[in-house]
């Protein structure tokens, strides 16, 4: 979980929950960068609903009037009453029943605690809340080791067979960063914010990198089982509106990689 806990305009003090970890040290040394002044804490060891609400009520007591939270597109699919040829978008929430059903237990962590975070703020006056729901988050990366999506980059690169059934697209860790900070120094920023440079299906991104690495042992996905994700490019216009511009998913995936064989991964 990373969350922003702000409570100044731009250049004041801000808290950073989840600072050591991917995203968190990215989102550190660009607050910095800005001329931020950071206190950041390790990941929050409890469970996903009880630490998001611990840090909301935190904030609040505080005096704290803005809280940027870090969700996950895991909150909005699957769902089952979406219809079948529109693009995902914030109006879209994750069936929990059907994440159980799956041991999905991530996504419905995520899913929880992000409508945990809702129904909080709706209760408590005088405390602001915007999500974040960025795809899978990949680039190159500042942290010591690898977490998940780095991870799972780093063994289709190696060679092994990839499957995820709820793939629908990646995101640019440093693009995550800056969103975060465009909706911490928006006010005017609302609601949910589906973070990702496209909408894709998982054959679509494997040949993407065995295209960009003919060199490296990279398994195609040979059968598309991934109807149901409507393709599309530019999708997280809110974003984009408020001025961020998303690095393609080309330079993406060869940065992290190059990153990988940087740090002797590959």
């Amino acid at each position: 979980m990373l969350e922003t806990a702000v409570d100044s305009p731009a250049g004041g003090l801000v808290c950073v929950i989840g600072g050591s970890g991917f995203i968190g040290s990215w989102l550190v040394r660009r607050l910095l960068d800005r001329g931020y002044s950071v206190h950041a804490t390790k990941e929050l060891l409890e469970p996903a609903v009880k630490g998001t609400l611990n840090v909301l009520r935190a904030a609040k007591d505080s005096g704290i009037g803005r809280v940027v939270l870090m969700s996950s597109k895991a909150a909005m699919v699957p769902n089952p009453d979406w219809p079948a040829d529109k693009v995902i978008d914030d109006d879209s929430w994750a069936d929990i029943e059907i994440l159980k059903k799956r041991q999905l237990w991530y996504n419905v962590s995520k899913t929880l605690a992000e409508k945990a975070a809702w129904d909080f703020c709706a209760r408590e006056e005088g405390l602001q809340l915007v999500v974040i729901n960025p795809g899978m988050v990949l680039g190159p990366f500042l942290t010591p080791s690898v977490n998940a999506s780095l991870h799972w980059l780093l063994q289709l690169v190696q060679g092994q067979k990839m499957d995820m059934d709820l793939y629908m697209g990646c995101v640019d860790v440093r693009d995550v960063v800056d969103s975060l900070i465009v909706l911490y120094e928006s006010p005017s920023a609302q609601g949910r914010h589906l973070c990702m440079e496209s909408v894709e299906r998982l054959v679509d991104f494997t040949n993407h990198v065995a295209d960009l690495f003919p060199e490296l042992p990279v398994q195609r996905i040979k059968e598309d089982k991934q109807g149901w994700v409507v393709r599309a490019k530019d999708p997280s216009k809110k974003l984009i509106d408020l001025g961020v511009h998303f690095t393609r998913l080309g330079v993406t995936i060869r940065d992290t990689v190059d990153c990988f064989k940087s740090k002797g991964l590959i």
